[in-house]
């Protein structure tokens, strides 16, 4: 009998006023996890092909350079990367 009274007295008041952070400290590193991966991912994409082709088009339609230069560059841009 002893032992009931034991543990149903056991001071538990609640989990203190602490208890936000534990939420708070997973928000961060869920939102921490995504800015990394956003940066370092679009660095990535950047540097590779696709930004050089989006730069030769955005030439290409400015008229800096006409269509036969266009296809040839391209067609340097895709070698190099194959």
């Amino acid at each position: 009998m002893m032992s009931a009274v034991i543990l149903a007295d056991n001071h538990w008041n609640g989990p203190g006023p602490w208890w936000p952070l534990i939420p708070l400290l997973w928000f961060t590193l869920i939102i921490a996890l995504f800015l990394v991966v956003g940066r370092f991912g679009r660095r990535r994409w950047q540097r590779g092909w696709y930004a050089g082709e989006s730069r030769l088009a955005e030439r290409y339609a400015a008229g800096e350079i006409d269509a036969s230069e266009y296809r040839e560059r391209l067609g340097v841009l895709h070698e190099k990367n194959n």
